[in-house]
Formats: structure tokens, C-alpha cells, sequence
């Protein structure tokens, strides 16, 4: 049965149907290569499948800031496109550096191709995002979507940085999940408006959309990979334990746990020192200390800020759209 979050995103996907066939055929154009492992490997992404939220994002953005396409100007197609390439090729980069056997519930692109192939593969994607916006000719989209891509960088070496480290501040991570995955939504809706020549409050409305929505999104994740079964989650369950990272319900349990309890997080995230039994036991002590709770509090509260960003806009079916899509985010964790 599918959650409140699928369903929001099916309808926003269903209303921007032709939006969205247009975007899925120029990233299928754009993959193609005469390297053969190329398209391979994409179709192995392809064949994966995933939500495309954040194109789904920048055609909703351009549509709710009045954008009319016509048969030759499809830019929010296009930048759509551009957008979905730079997350793919950062996936592809994660799960290398993760050593991740899943994605979305099959074998990762690592797993099957090797690290080296998908470590190529996804500089291949970065450089096609960039023909993608080089093509579109304005210097702020470019200026956005770069930056971004930078950001996203920057928040992967944060994390890394912070990784097996306990005394890590939540503002710190709050820093860490704003880089890796609010900087690319907020990128994405801010195009939209762009593209639509809606260059002042509705694209500042617009970004802080999808600030808050990226926000909730990763919380909700990490709250995923203490709270969820493999077959719902796409990946392996305790993925982010076993490697180490801060997340914010590991933040919220060892503040809250016993002394006992906290020399069982410095063993097994400082000192990396794991036994089989260790993750039942790390689920036990978040479910204990209510730190799935306080995550999905915290995401709620982006969820909210999210909804509200948007009522600058009249209201429309579009509208309350992505105001459900920010509402149910947080629905996965239900």
C-alpha cells in the first residue's frame, strides 16, 4: 500500500505528465554515448527507477511561476534534465564512497560496475549537466546550479569530516544536510522561477521551498535508517551505522542516554568497534530515548516552514500540490 508521500508525489507527477515524459526523453538522449559502458551503466540507473522529485520540482516551479513553453523552448524541460544529471552523477559518487551494495532496493551501480566505472560514469553526468546549462545561455541558472554543485561537494567532505565523531553539534549536522541535499531542491525550484522571469519574491519563496523541503527530506531519511525494513527503505537497514555517521537520531540518543549507553555509541561510532548484535541493540536505545520522535519533530517543523513559503502564490491545484508533497515528506517515518 503506498504511503502519503507516494501518493503526493504521484499526483504531482501525474499533473505534470507531458512535463515530465519530455524531461525522462532528454535524459535518456542526453546518457547516450558511443562508449558502450556508458549507456549501460545508465540504464542500470534508469531500470532503478527513483521518484525524480528534484526535476519534478524545477517543472512545478516553473509552471506555478506562469511559465508557458512552447515547441521550441522547452528550457524548464531541459534544466529539469540538468538537475536530475547532477543528483544521479552525486549518487554515483556516494555510493563509491559508502561502498554501498544498494540502491532503491537493487544492486548499486558500484556493486555491478565497480567503483572506477561509476566514479567516470558520474563525472560523464556532471559534464552533461553543464552542456545542459551551457545550452540554456543564462549566467544566473548557470551561477544556481553550479553553485550547487559545489555546495553538494562541500556538505559530502563535511560529512566526512564529522563522521565517527559524537561530539558533532546538531547545528553542525543540520550544516552537513543542508549541502548534501536541501542546496540541490532549493536550486531546483529557484531555476523555475528563473526561467519564468518571476526574479524576486516568488524565487526567493520558491528556494526557501525547497530549503525546508530538502531539510525534512534527509532528516526523514536518516530517521529511515533506524526506523524502517530493508524492502520499504531501498537500502540496506543500518547502512549510516555501520559507517559511522552522525545523523540526528544518534545525536539524540547518545544526549539522552545513560553513561552506560553512551559507552556503547563511543565503541561502536568513535571506535567503529561492531558486533553482530550491535545494531538490534543501537535500535533499541533510539526507540528508548524517543530519538526517532525528536528527528521527525524537527523534520515537521521544515515541512511547515516549506507549506508556508509558498502562500505568496495564489491558491491552485499546483500549489496545494507542493504544499502536500512537503506535508507528506514526513509521512514516510508514519
Amino acid at each position: 500500500m503506498a504511503d502519503g508521500s507516494e501518493v503526493a508525489l504521484r499526483d504531482l507527477s501525474d499533473y505534470l505528465a507531458e512535463d515530465m515524459a519530455a524531461c525522462n526523453r532528454a535524459i535518456v538522449e542526453r546518457m547516450d554515448s558511443p562508449v558502450a559502458l556508458i549507456p549501460q551503466l545508465a540504464a542500470h540507473l534508469v531500470a532503478a527507477g527513483g521518484k525524480r522529485l528534484r526535476p519534478l520540482l524545477t517543472l512545478a516551479s516553473a509552471r506555478l511561476c506562469g511559465y508557458r513553453p512552447d515547441a521550441t523552448h522547452q528550457r524548464h524541460v531541459a534544466l529539469a534534465a540538468c538537475v536530475e544529471f547532477i543528483h544521479t552523477a552525486t549518487l554515483l559518487h556516494d555510493d563509491v564512497v559508502d561502498e554501498s551494495s544498494l540502491r532503491r532496493g537493487m544492486a548499486s551501480a558500484n556493486a555491478v560496475f565497480g567503483n572506477k566505472a561509476s566514479v567516470l560514469v558520474g563525472d560523464f553526468l556532471f559534464a552533461r549537466s553543464f552542456q545542459l546549462m551551457t545550452d540554456d545561455g543564462s549566467l544566473k541558472v548557470m551561477n544556481i546550479l553550479s553553485s550547487a554543485s559545489a555546495t553538494i561537494a562541500e556538505g559530502e567532505v563535511l560529512q566526512m569530516s564529522t563522521q565517527n565523531d559524537l561530539s558533532t553539534r546538531i547545528d553542525q549536522y543540520l550544516e552537513v544536510i543542508h549541502g548534501k541535499t536541501a542546496a540541490l531542491f532549493a536550486a531546483a525550484c529557484r531555476v523555475g522561477a528563473v526561467v519564468a522571469d518571476r526574479e524576486g519574491a516568488e524565487e526567493h519563496a520558491l528556494e526557501s521551498y525547497g530549503t525546508n523541503l530538502g531539510m525534512a527530506f534527509q532528516l526523514v531519511d536518516d530517521a529511515l535508517d533506524y526506523a524502517a525494513d530493508q524492502a520499504r527503505l531501498g537500502k540496506t537497514v543500518g547502512d549510516d551505522f555501520r559507517e559511522g555517521k552522525i545523523t540526528l537520531p544518534v545525536l539524540a540518543a547518545y544526549a539522552a542516554g545513560s553513561e552506560e549507553d553512551r559507552a556503547f555509541w563511543h565503541r561502536v561510532i568513535e571506535e567503529s568497534e561492531q558486533k553482530p548484535e550491535d545494531l538490534d541493540h543501537a535500535l533499541r536505545l533510539i526507540e528508548q530515548t524517543g530519538a526517532i520522535r525528536i528527528t521527525l519533530d524537527r523534520a515537521t517543523e521544515y515541512a511547515t516552514a516549506a507549506r508556508e513559503a509558498l502562500s505568496i502564490f495564489p491558491p491552485s491545484r499546483l500549489r496545494q500540490l507542493l504544499q502536500d508533497t512537503a506535508s507528506y515528506t514526513i509521512n514516510r517515518l508514519r
